[in-house]
């Protein structure tokens, strides 16, 4: 059932464009023809689809030329006159550009609310009310409920249990502070209960040893094959941590009584592993899911690192492998949702052949900007690395000439990429065999672009960023090359 719309809508503003006595023949077709191809490519009818551009703004800039089978300039011609035409609509028709004006009770409310984001959180709900002459005093749950359903079918805005606690909570928040604001308080949708007590209730000396594990992951380590080990970014250590509160805090919840848990030794020890990965298979239903399993692993190579005694790592290393049998292959389903978009007609082939296209422009810059040249180039190889080795961005960056990056058939055979398990997410060991053409163009870009990446430095990275380190794999840590 389509909701009824609080204001003006593409339907009214096609008509009004029709109508129009000031629009060309030719103006009033484009428009027209632009505000019905927008709203088919959002998938949204003509009939709910807000007649302001700000409404629209961000889900049509969304809106890719590749996925949608048309060329870029058609889409930027559609952008441009749907832009035009509900400015046109909204000054003739007085349309307010951020959405339904608030009634004078609202407003007062709204002025009332000294913090800046719980007044954008609450925002939307009260054009809702307005539109629809709701006074304060009348909102409840089932009033947020059917906000969150127009919200749903007429923005891209978020309508999850979270959404609706934030909008709750700011609610009961300000009508604490406000003694104006005469109306009934909202449920907050409850939070994932907290699993088992505070890290601070835990013996001193497990916290002691966590603490002391994790500054150790933030430098280079050595491990128990000898082998030295890079680092760990802060996202990765802050994650490290959380899984290690969640066990001892599932270890606490089934059973283990908190002061045996005296240090990290003890809570990796299979008497206390292994019941809670038993537990965390239990939660996950008849297969263990890859977080349960990826958990066994850690902390049968945490035992390892902390020196457990044989017998007791031997026994994490047959619970590690009775659950890795579950492991399924083949990627996550957010990855595939991904996959597909890409595979779509006429999606990959662009993808495929952008490297050389990405080439030819940094050759064509070389002279003149050597640094943008290289840095064209360094995506070029990028991309083309990823259509034939799709690894993680975090691999893809750590990639080391003459370790990972290495020509076994000698200087003139082609290029394999290889990462060892142990620096795979999942474990894996990972190994590609590149072709003729991608090996030519990797050659190209580290024997006449690379080198001004460098800056001086003798660093191996396939990719150099700054300070002889390797580029991040995350927009805004490093600055381009």
């Amino acid at each position: 059932m389509t909701v009824a719309p609080l204001e003006p809508t593409f339907s009214e503003a096609m008509t009004a464009i029709e109508d129009a006595a000031d629009l060309s023949a030719s103006v009033k077709r484009h428009w027209v023809c632009s505000l019905r191809q927008i709203a088919k490519w959002l998938d949204r009818p003509v009939e709910v689809s807000p007649a302001r551009w700000t409404a629209i703004r961000l889900p049509v800039g969304q809106l890719h030329h590749a996925r949608l089978g048309v060329t870029a300039k058609t889409v930027a011609n559609h952008k441009s006159n749907v832009a035009a035409a509900l400015r046109w609509f909204g000054k003739e028709y007085k349309v307010p550009s951020r959405g339904v004006a608030l009634s004078a009770e609202w407003a007062t409310l709204r002025d009332g609310i000294g913090d800046r984001g719980r007044r954008a959180r609450l925002y939307g709900l009260m054009r809702y009310c307005s539109g629809r002459s709701l006074m304060p005093a009348s909102v409840d749950d089932a009033v947020v409920a059917d906000y969150l359903r127009y919200r749903a079918e007429t923005t891209s805005l978020a309508t999850s249990s979270m959404a609706h606690r934030s909008i709750a909570r700011a609610w009961n928040v300000s009508a604490g502070e406000n003694r104006a604001w005469l109306a009934q308080r909202l449920t907050e949708t409850p939070v994932k209960a907290q699993e088992g007590p505070t890290w601070e209730d835990f013996p001193e000396g497990l916290r002691r040893d966590v603490d002391r594990y994790l500054a150790g992951l933030g430098k280079v380590r050595k491990g128990p094959n000898g082998k030295r080990s890079r680092p760990c970014s802060p996202k990765t250590i802050k994650t490290r941590r959380a899984e290690l509160v969640a066990v001892a805090r599932m270890a606490v919840k089934i059973g283990t009584p908190i002061e045996n848990l005296k240090s990290l030794a003890a809570l990796v020890h299979p008497d206390v592993a292994e019941p809670v990965l038993d537990a965390y298979w239990e939660n996950n239903g008849a297969e263990p899911k890859v977080y349960t399993i990826d958990l066994a692993w850690k902390l049968f190579s945490l035992a390892r690192q902390i020196g457990l005694d044989e017998a007791a790592i031997e026994r994490l290393d047959d619970i590690r492998a009775s659950l890795e049998e579950h492991r399924h292959g083949g990627l996550t389903g957010k990855n595939l949702k991904l996959i597909r978009q890409v595979l779509t007609e006429g999606i990959w082939s662009e993808v495929v052949s952008l490297p050389n296209v990405l080439m030819r422009q940094a050759r064509a810059d070389q002279a003149h900007a050597p640094v943008k040249a290289a840095v064209t180039a360094q995506i070029a190889v990028a991309i083309a690395i990823l259509s034939i080795a799709p690894v993680r961005l975090t691999n893809l960056v750590s990639i080391k000439l003459e370790e990972n990056l290495i020509k076994p058939g000698g200087p003139l055979s082609p290029f394999w990429l290889v990462f060892p398990h142990y620096d795979v997410k999942n474990r894996v060991d990972l190994q590609f065999d590149f072709g003729e053409n991608l090996t030519t163009l990797i050659n190209e870009y580290i024997h006449e672009f690379r080198p001004v990446l460098l800056r001086r430095s003798n660093a191996a990275w396939l990719f150099p960023g700054i300070a002889g380190e390797p580029k991040t794999p995350w927009v805004g840590q490093n600055p381009p090359g």
